[in-house]
C-alpha cells in the first residue's frame, strides 16, 4: 500500500529526491533498521573527493553558455571545415558535440548554439528539414566526450557500490572517447552525402580565415587539453582537473575576455549550482535507497529472475538497449543514473558485461533517448526554440536517430570499441 502511494505522489509531482528517500526510509523500516543508516549514506557519499568535479565543471560549462565562446567555436571549426562538402553540417556536429561536453546539457546546446547554426544552415541552402534535424539531433552529442558530467556521475554511483571490478572516471573518459566520434564520423558522412551539389561555405581552405578563428579562440582552445593531458599526463587529479578548468575559465572569460561581468557572476553561479544540487539530494537519497536494495538482496533476486528467462548474454544487451531507450524518453539523464544503475550494474556484470562498458552503452542509450519519439525532450525543447510543430521535429530526426541506433548497436556488440584504450 506504501509503495502505491509513493507512485501515486511521484505521478502527481512530489519532487523525486522525497520520493525516493521516502521509499528507502519505508525500506529500512520495515527491516527495523535505524534510519540514521540514510543520514550515514549520504555523509559518505559528501566524503567521496571526485564529487568535487561536478559542481567545478558546472559552474565552468555555465560560464562558457554565458560568454561568446560558443560563437568562437563555431567561427573556429568553420575556418577549419568550412570547404569540405558539408562542411558547415560537420561544423555544427563538432561545435554542439564539443558545447555539451563541457556544459554536460543537451538542451542548453540547443538553446545556445541553435540560435546560430539553425539560420546559418538555411542561409546556405541546406533542406530545412535536414537542418532542423541536424541541431536538434546534435544537442545530444557530446555526452560522451570529457568532461561531461554524466560521464562523472556514472563513475560515482558506480563506485559507492562497491563492486569487485572498480570502475574508474579517468577509464570512462577515455572509454567513450571513440564511441563518441564513431557517432560524430557517421553522422558527418550523412551530412556530406546529404549536402552534395550545396555551394560550400568557403570555396578553399584559407590559411589566413583559420589562424584568425584559431587567434581568436585561443584562450578556448587549451580547454581540452588543460583537462585531459592534465589528467592522463599525471599532473593532476580528475577533483583538480575540475578546479584548475573552473578557475581558468573564470579568469579568461570574466577578466581577461570580459564578457561575463562582475554583477553578472552572482546569477550564473545561482544557475548552476541549482543543478548541482539537484543531482546531489538526488544522488545522495538515492545512495541510501541503493543500500537497501543491496541490504535486502534486490539485484542478486532480479539477476535470477532474468537469468530464469534470458539466458543469453546478447538476448540481455538488447533487451537493455530498449529499455534504455523506453528510459531516456521519460527521465533526464542524471536522474536515470542515479535511479537506474545500482539497479542493472550488478545485473550486467552477472551477466559478464564489463562495467565501464555498461557506462558507454547506458550512456549512449540516453543519449539517444533525448530525441526518441513520442517524447524526447530535446524535441520539445526544439519545437519550442525553432518555433517548429513537434510533428515536423519527429519527422526531421528520423534519419539521424536511425544512424545513432546503429552506432549503439555497433557500441553495445562490439566492447572491444570502448575498451582497447584502458589497460584492463
Amino acid at each position: 500500500m506504501s509503495m502505491v502511494a509513493l507512485i501515486a505522489l511521484a505521478l502527481l509531482g512530489a519532487p523525486l529526491f522525497a520520493v525516493i528517500a521516502s521509499s528507502a526510509m519505508l525500506g529500512f523500516a520495515s527491516e527495523d533498521t535505524d534510519l540514521s543508516v540514510i543520514g550515514i549514506e549520504i555523509y559518505r557519499l559528501a566524503e567521496t573527493p571526485v564529487l568535487l568535479a561536478i559542481p567545478l565543471f558546472t559552474f565552468a560549462g555555465y560560464l562558457l553558455g554565458e560568454s561568446q565562446a560558443p560563437a568562437r567555436l563555431v567561427r573556429l571549426t568553420n575556418a577549419l571545415l568550412g570547404w569540405l562538402s558539408g562542411g558547415l553540417a560537420i561544423v555544427s556536429l563538432a561545435a554542439c558535440a564539443l558545447f555539451t561536453a563541457f556544459t554536460g546539457a543537451s538542451g542548453v546546446t540547443i538553446v545556445a548554439l541553435g540560435a546560430l547554426l539553425y539560420p546559418a544552415l538555411k542561409e546556405a541552402h541546406y533542406p530545412e528539414r535536414f537542418s532542423l534535424g541536424l541541431v536538434t539531433t546534435s544537442g545530444s552529442l557530446g555526452l560522451l566526450f570529457a568532461p561531461a558530467l554524466p560521464l562523472i556521475l556514472y563513475g560515482v554511483v558506480a563506485q559507492q557500490m562497491n563492486l569487485s571490478q572498480p570502475v574508474k572516471i579517468d577509464d570512462l573518459f577515455l572509454a567513450g572517447l571513440v564511441p563518441g566520434l564513431l557517432m560524430v564520423a557517421l553522422l558527418s558522412a550523412y551530412s556530406m552525402w546529404m549536402s552534395r551539389g550545396l555551394k560550400r561555405t568557403a570555396e578553399r581552405f584559407s590559411v589566413r580565415e583559420a589562424w584568425s578563428a584559431v587567434c581568436d579562440a585561443g584562450w578556448e582552445i587549451p580547454l581540452p587539453l588543460l583537462v585531459l593531458g592534465g589528467i592522463y599526463g599525471g599532473f593532476f587529479a580528475l577533483s583538480e582537473a575540475a578546479a584548475v578548468t573552473a578557475i581558468y575559465v573564470l579568469i579568461v572569460e570574466v577578466l581577461i575576455r570580459r564578457e561575463i561581468p562582475f554583477r553578472k557572476l552572482p546569477s550564473v553561479m545561482r544557475e548552476s549550482m541549482v543543478l548541482v544540487g539537484a543531482i546531489l539530494i538526488i544522488l545522495g537519497v538515492s545512495m541510501a535507497s541503493t543500500n537497501y536494495l543491496i541490504f535486502s538482496d534486490v539485484p542478486v533476486q532480479l539477476f535470477e529472475l532474468v537469468r530464469e528467462h534470458v539466458d543469453s548474454r546478447w538476448t540481455f544487451l538488447i533487451l537493455l538497449n530498449i529499455f534504455l531507450l523506453a528510459l531516456g524518453m521519460m527521465l533526464d539523464i542524471f536522474s536515470a543514473l542515479v535511479i537506474v544503475v545500482p539497479i542493472i550494474l550488478p545485473i550486467a556484470i552477472g551477466y559478464g558485461i564489463d562495467p565501464v562498458h555498461l557506462g558507454i552503452i547506458f550512456l549512449a542509450n540516453m543519449q539517444i533517448g533525448y530525441i526518441t519519439p513520442p517524447v524526447g525532450m530535446n524535441l520539445f525543447i526544439a519545437s519550442y526554440r525553432f518555433e517548429r510543430p513537434v510533428l515536423e521535429v519527429y519527422r526531421a530526426t528520423i534519419p539521424f536517430f536511425i544512424i545513432l541506433l546503429l552506432t549503439v548497436l555497433v557500441i553495445t556488440y562490439w566492447p572491444a570499441l570502448s575498451l582497447f584504450l584502458i589497460s584492463r
